[in-house]
């Protein structure tokens, strides 16, 4: 039976603005796949990849997310299908960042992790027999249980083991030796202080097998600290001063959070079990499964430049990260496991970390000579190889992408290029083209006439005006002596508020709140219009305009996104709480995928609310259900349905806070100039979504299809994309 692929993301919050170049890992991961030394990318996951029909990419010329948000209830199908919904950073012009201005087409020395032919690996198969990795293991693929290390293994390396003399009053995981193939990996590192006991423990990061961070924590040792050794470990003497979490905590954490079958993986992942005094009897320790002759070990950095393309432990950064350390060396035992032994004597890395040596020591001789010296060579050097392409990288399977549009797209030639002059005859060309090439860039544009900056400014503040009016209620009557204190701390438990005056117009007294998160607003309207508030039974309700007739409908059809199925919003919390207080106490719900606490941009303080994603629908309602009215710490919790997805959250938070910055004379000049045309642009932008939809209905199952509004960066201002993305399935849906 054919595999199906899918595509994990957990795009909640500040994580799902993604740059062109995160954009850029995922397409060539999607195209080349790891037999090409494509690696994973960092902030997605293609599952089955290598049964991917295809990729096609649908770019909507100099659009943005102002675009998809003005028009959204035109935008049926994009918003009902894609299951995954990132912000994008603009880029001037979007095709361009995409493939490169001009191709070289002669072979590059490209670095490994980035993209080389097959030639370009080790040579023969008989100096592949002489490799430490295939003299370990054999040059077959096998499953995680043959990589993991035995009782005599972790009794050379120095593991903590049950029963040994250095171990006693160790606390042992439980876990037990029944692994499988399909037992779930752990990534684990920790950083140490050097105390007057030994290393002792300052921070626990623990990620799972899709690299999601499950713990990420402080620890106070135990002893006084002798050296904190903050250039390696990132720790300082401030940090830890108000920590109150001990390794006995962290112990009894890691014991509940790991199953029964679990297997951890880290890089010398002896010292961190000695260092947290525990005993796990699965582990696979990447310093040992990339083998080196003689005993010598590969280190961290090294293997994810060479193996994952990742650069970690960078030196402009106050130590190592230790979440970002276990989710590298977890991906480096994915890719062992994945692509087998022989795949990874392949990429030679002796013979890469010999060359970056190499590099190194020029690098060295040039900075130690005197400054103007060495200058006339420099100027007889040819020009450093730029980064390839992204067409150069596709070269390597033997395809010419296909590109449609209405501008020319590919200055290079390496595309099969088609120009047309309307939607409708690229759509025509799509239909007939697409299915026969494995990658496809097709261009739609809404036409000059909508694309001049003053259009972009007036769709701008229509959008800024709308969703400050969405965010605000009024309520009230009061009496003339109420409590505003009493009527703050009610309304502050539906969410954060940005601000709260009193309406002095009417007879008696009416609040004006403006909340910063659409749930809240919502979540104040549903449940307290016809409360006592303040000793008056009050009526709550959102403001009249023309613009917000329309209200209820955005409302519901926002809770039927689809990128919000299975998230859901709580409000309430006590701001002493802790990201990971909130993992603790929400941990009891089936299902949870993922937490987001949002922050205030500016100061970095957490919000009293935050959004909780789980993997299925129904264990969503079933938390919502028992979340309503639950007390936790002291305070009283409410919940709703999310209503704007997670990407949304920094923009609504910049729009808040940009809220009348522009003169009333620019509003309305904007305003009249957009007026014109907006209703036609309606009719259009409702024509070109049909039209993607036509094409994503075309498309082969297992195709991934990214829709991509790319932005504008232009002298004019700047506005933020929007990606779409998702793989099509049995049921036209794109498969999460």
């Amino acid at each position: 039976q054919e595999k199906s692929c899918h595509l994990s993301a957990a795009l909640l919050g500040e994580d799902s603005e993604i740059s062109q170049d995160q954009l850029y890992e995922l397409l060539k991961y999607a195209a080349l796949g790891k037999c090409h030394n494509a690696a994973q990318p960092s902030w997605c996951r293609i599952y089955h990849q290598s049964h991917l029909a295809g990729v096609v990419v649908v770019v909507l010329q100099e659009m943005s997310q102002l675009h998809f948000y003005r028009f959204y209830l035109q935008f049926k199908h994009l918003r009902r299908v894609f299951q995954h919904r990132f912000t994008l950073a603009p880029s001037a012009n979007f095709p361009v960042s995409l493939y490169g201005e001009g191709t070289n087409l002669k072979p590059q020395n490209t670095p490994q992790g980035l993209t080389s032919t097959s030639s370009e690996c080790i040579s023969k198969s008989s100096d592949l027999q002489c490799d430490p990795i295939i003299q370990r293991y054999g040059g077959k693929k096998q499953g995680l249980t043959s990589y993991t290390l035995t009782l005599e293994e972790q009794k050379e390396n120095d593991y903590p083991i049950e029963g040994s003399p250095g171990c006693k009053g160790y606390i042992s995981t439980e876990c037990d030796q029944q692994r499988t193939d399909s037992s779930p990996l752990f990534g684990l590192d920790c950083e140490m202080c050097l105390t007057a006991k030994g290393n002792e423990v300052t921070r626990v990061s623990l990620v799972d097998a899709r690299g999601q961070c499950l713990l990420n924590e402080l620890v106070k040792p135990q002893s006084p600290v002798l050296n904190y050794r903050t250039r390696f470990s990132g720790i300082t003497r401030k940090m830890l001063l108000p920590v109150k979490t001990r390794l006995s905590d962290i112990q009894t954490r890691l014991k509940k959070m790991l199953p029964h079958d679990a297997v951890l993986v880290g890089h010398s992942l002896n010292s961190d079990l000695q260092a947290l005094e525990m005993i796990h009897p699965s582990v696979i320790d990447t310093s040992l499964l990339f083998a080196r002759n003689e005993g010598r070990r590969f280190k961290l950095k090294f293997l994810a430049k060479a193996v994952l393309g990742k650069e970690i432990q960078c030196e402009q950064k106050l130590g190592h990260d230790p979440t970002e350390d276990a989710r590298a060396a977890l991906e480096l035992a994915q890719f062992f496991i994945e692509q087998g032994p022989t795949k990874v004597a392949e990429l030679n890395l002796e013979m890469l970390l010999t060359a970056e040596k190499l590099a190194e020591v020029s690098q060295n001789k040039a900075a130690l000579q005197p400054q103007g010296c060495g200058f006339q060579e420099q100027l007889n050097e040819p020009p450093p190889l730029s980064k390839p392409c992204f067409l150069d990288c596709l070269q390597v399977t033997g395809q010419k992408p296909l590109l449609l549009g209405r501008q020319e797209l590919d200055p290079s030639g390496l595309c099969q290029s088609n120009l047309s002059t309307s939607n409708k005859q690229i759509l025509q060309r799509a239909l007939e083209d697409v299915p026969l090439s494995k990658f496809s860039i097709i261009q739609f544009s809404l036409g000059p006439e909508y694309l001049a900056s003053h259009l972009h400014a007036g769709l701008y503040e229509k959008v800024r005006s709308k969703l400050t009016d969405m965010l605000t209620i009024y309520a009230g009557p009061f009496e003339e002596n109420f409590c505003m204190k009493s009527v703050k701390k009610e309304f502050g438990r539906c969410g954060p508020i940005q601000s709260l005056t009193v309406v002095t117009e009417t007879f008696q007294p009416y609040v004006c709140i403006q909340y910063e998160v659409l749930e809240a607003a919502q979540l104040a309207v549903e449940s307290l219009n016809g409360a006592e508030v303040a000793g008056s039974c009050i009526k709550v309700q959102r403001p009249v305009t023309a613009a917000m007739l329309d209200c209820n409908v955005l409302i519901k059809e926002l809770e039927l996104d689809v990128e919000n199925e299975g998230v859901i919003y709580v409000a309430g919390l006590k701001k002493s709480l802790t990201e990971t207080d909130l993992q603790e106490e929400f941990s009891q719900f089936k299902d949870l995928e993922t937490l987001f606490l949002p922050k205030d941009l500016q100061s970095g303080k957490h919000r009293n609310c935050c959004f909780l994603k789980f993997q299925k629908t129904q264990s969503a309602v079933d938390a919502l259900e028992a979340i309503n009215g639950w007390t936790m710490k002291g305070s009283e919790l409410r919940s709703r349905n999310a209503l704007a997805p997670g990407h949304l959250w920094r923009w609504i938070w910049q729009m808040n806070h940009n809220n009348g910055k522009q003169g009333k004379h620019v509003f309305y000049e904007k305003m009249e100039q957009l007026s014109d045309c907006e209703q036609d642009l309606r009719k259009k932008v409702k024509k070109l979504d049909h039209q993607i939809k036509k094409l994503y209905r075309s498309l082969q199952n297992n195709t991934l299809c990214i829709v991509l509004f790319p932005g504008v960066n232009s002298t004019h201002g700047s506005q933020s994309g929007l990606g779409l993305m998702g793989i099509k399935d049995d049921e036209g849906r794109s498969a999460c």
